[in-house]
């Protein structure tokens, strides 16, 4: 996301589209080229459609967002109608604080928010976010199973660890709290990194978390960082595919990689894009419709 970080003083509008299954890839990404948040849901479970929203100031980035929409329905082969409700900040913002309770995430994590009270739990790691940046929350499928997927690697004590497309900061600082390690954060888009560092400040843990600008592989500080023992890639399932050379070329021998942002439906997809790289899989996890996998490299790789 390339918006600016700020609280909203002017109105707002919702946008929403209803697509297949299929095309859910395509208009979330096009709805994340414009939208502070972006949210999926299931409206047929029969028929497998779904509704994509996203909120956006009124009348931002409108030729972007045409040429976004036309995009996704070129790739998916789906021209979804585009519609509008106008959405006051005050009470989107105070439904924002409604929608974001406590969430307890498999059995070491637990995110609230900024409006919450703070409620400790020995038990428990707090990650705490602020709902009014709303997007990054963790009640997403592929955040909760990559945190569940973490619980399930931590006693490999991974040293040299990298969130690829960071977002909102929520996976590395679950692994800096988790493992007392330094995370290196990269996002591609500057307003995400502007919120992973805030986040992490807000976590006390602004000394363990590097976070950058880059565009993936690409970027020259992950390439001198190489190789990882852990690295999270919660993307999309074709950016995935096109990326699995790269993650196993800079996966070091022993180390782990737990990808997501994909249905369980494209699972199989990526699942094969890295098998034919020489990883393996250690395990598939669920949350819902999204499916999250941990893959490790072999040590005589």
């Amino acid at each position: 996301m390339s918006l600016p970080l700020r609280r909203h003083a002017t109105s707002l509008e919702t946008i929403s589209v209803t697509v297949p299954e299929a095309a859910v890839e395509a208009y979330e990404a096009a709805f994340s080229c414009v939208c502070t948040t972006v949210g999926i849901f299931e409206v047929d479970e029969d028929e497998s459609i779904w509704r994509i929203e996203g909120v956006k100031d009124q009348g931002h980035a409108e030729q972007e967002l045409m040429t976004a929409l036309a995009i996704a329905a070129l790739t998916s082969g789906i021209d979804a109608s585009l519609e509008r409700t106008g959405t006051e900040a005050e009470g989107w913002l105070a439904r924002t604080c409604e929608a974001f309770p406590e969430q307890e995430v498999g059995k070491r994590f637990i995110i609230r928010g900024t409006h919450l009270e703070q409620a400790h739990k020995a038990s428990r790691l707090t990650i705490t976010l602020d709902a009014g940046i709303a997007f990054g929350s963790g009640e997403h499928g592929s955040t909760r199973g990559c945190l569940r997927a973490l619980e399930r690697i931590a006693h490999h004590r991974p040293k040299r660890i990298l969130d690829l497309g960071c977002g909102s900061g929520i996976l590395a600082m679950g692994a800096a709290a988790l493992l007392k390690r330094p995370v290196l954060a990269v996002d591609i888009e500057p307003w995400s990194v502007r919120v992973a560092a805030s986040n992490a400040t807000l976590n006390q843990l602004g000394r363990l978390l590097i976070c950058r600008h880059g565009n993936g592989w690409h970027t020259p500080e992950i390439r001198r960082k190489a190789p990882y023992d852990l690295v999270f890639a919660n993307i999309l399932a074709r950016p995935l595919c096109k990326m699995a050379r790269d993650l196993a070329r800079n996966l070091a021998p022993g180390g782990h990689v737990i990808l997501a942002g994909l249905l369980d439906t494209q699972a199989r997809m990526v699942l094969s894009a890295h098998q034919r790289q020489g990883l393996v899989l250690v395990e598939k996890l669920r949350e819902g419709d999204w499916a999250t996998l941990i893959l490790k490299k072999p040590r005589h790789h």
